[in-house]
């Protein structure tokens, strides 16, 4: 992991609000220090933190990518309603998810069209849309 993508961990961290522990910057460093998006589960990134020679145990991760969601730096999909993967990518945007391999990836936004959604019941209203479009090879 550079001095680079550390300082770009811990400014994203800044930007939010969230003290920049030493967990959570190698975890941001890992999550947006080379500026691209990414699209991970808990188990992907821990995987990924001790490659990188850092001690983070499995909850730490956990809890951090629920802050990280909840200070709105990252978004949380949830694919079969058990496995859920954390985007970097905040705006509302559609989704891949390639059953053969479970890795979750962005699709198209422009080529989406939601003509109508059904009017929510009685009390409540719209919060969200998630679009998740499951594919597998031929």
């Amino acid at each position: 992991m550079t001095p680079q993508a550390r300082t770009t961990g811990s400014e994203w961290l800044s930007r939010a609000g969230l003290r920049p522990t030493r967990q959570r910057v190698a975890l941001a460093a890992l999550l947006v220090g080379d500026g691209r998006d990414r699209h991970v589960t808990a188990e992907s990134l821990f995987a990924d933190v001790r490659t990188h020679g850092e001690r983070v145990s499995l909850a730490t991760v956990y809890n951090t990518l629920r802050a990280f969601c909840d200070a709105g730096l990252m978004q949380e999909i949830t694919v079969d309603g058990t496995k859920s993967y954390f985007d970097t990518n905040t705006h509302d945007h559609p989704h891949f998810f390639w059953e053969d391999d479970r890795e979750l990836t962005d699709a198209p936004e422009d080529e989406l069209e939601i003509a109508r959604l059904p009017k929510a019941p009685a009390g409540a209203e719209v919060a969200k849309v998630d679009v998740v479009i499951r594919l597998r090879r031929k």
